[in-house]
Formats: structure tokens, sequence, C-alpha cells
């Protein structure tokens, strides 16, 4: 499979591992030490060729898209579920499959303007997604099932409108999980 967009990603067992899934072009932030020059070379490759942006599935990670985000709007953006990437030395791109990696990158989405955005409040309400007893796992599945990885209650509106995500697709989604739960 080849990727035609540089995939921006943590370090060089990030690298490693993509290469041996993908044949593409990676851009290593080492880490939260992202700096102007990386940012810049990830900003260049962006105009040149796009830019997929794939860190691990963890709070440093998640961390990093967003500063990646604010300083280079309109990259794509491919999420690995976190029980797909744990390994026995940690959790990380580097530990997940060739497989799950093809399907993380085959799963692309690119973020979008939330200016005019669907207040998704009461869906969150309507599906347990926030203040129930089941909240945190139902997020987490959805989360796995939309491709757009795990958010907390507070960011996951925000997410599903950054993914272009539609009421219909949202509900189908949940219907699913809702009766996974009942079996």
């Amino acid at each position: 499979m080849k990727i035609q967009e540089v995939i921006v990603v943590e370090g060089r067992d990030d690298t490693a591992k993509i290469k041996l899934a993908v044949d593409a072009d990676t851009i290593e932030t080492n880490g939260s030490a992202i700096n102007a020059n990386i940012y810049k070379q990830i900003r260049h490759a962006k105009e040149k060729r796009g830019v997929i942006v794939f860190t691990d599935p963890d709070y440093p990670g998640e961390r990093l898209r967003r500063l990646i985000d604010e300083h280079v709007p309109g990259c794509k953006h491919a999420f690995l579920p976190k029980k797909k990437a744990i390994g026995k030395n940690g959790l990380g791109i580097e530990h997940a499959s060739v497989k799950d990696i093809q399907a993380a990158l085959s799963q692309v989405h690119e973020l979008v303007d939330q200016s005019e955005s669907l207040d998704w409040q009461t869906y969150l309400l309507q599906y347990g997604l926030i203040g129930g007893p089941k909240a945190k796992e139902r997020r987490q599945k959805l989360g796995e099932r939309l491709n757009i990885g795990y958010a907390n209650g507070k960011q996951l509106g925000k997410r599903l409108t950054m993914f272009q995500i539609n009421p219909e697709e949202f509900e189908k989604a949940m219907e699913e999980i809702i009766e996974e739960e009942t079996n």
C-alpha cells in the first residue's frame, strides 16, 4: 500500500513500524519535543504532498496532535485504538500490528472548521456518553467504531464536528454499540 501523504509520527520506532506496513515517508517529531523547524517541515510537506498525523493513542500523542493542528491546520489524521497499540514494553504505534496500521491509515479523516457546528450535547446525553455509568466505555467504543479516537465527554462533541460525523452516522454507531451491550 503506497501512501501519497507524508505521515507525521512521534519517533523512529514508529517510522520503522509504518515502513513495514506501507510505502510512505515520515516526519518524526521526537515526541513532545516538537519545535519550529519540525512545524516548518510539516507545513512544507502539507503544501507539497499532504500530511497525515498518526500519533500514539495516549495523552502525549493527543496533545501533540492538537499542537500540530494549531500550527499546521488542515492536516489529515489517522487513529489507532489504544487496545491495538499495547505491547509488552508500552503503548504506541510501534507496538501495533502491520494489519492494524494499514487499517488506520486507510480510514483517514480531515479536520474541519468548527464555527458552524452541531450542538452534540443532547445526543451525548441521550446515548449515555456523558454522566452515565457506561459513559467512558461507550465513548471508547464510539471512537473506535467511527475511527476518530477516544475523547472525554467534554471533547467528544468537538471531535464529532471536526471529523464531519453526521447525526445519522453517529446514531447508527450508537445503536450498534447498545445492541452489543444487550447481547
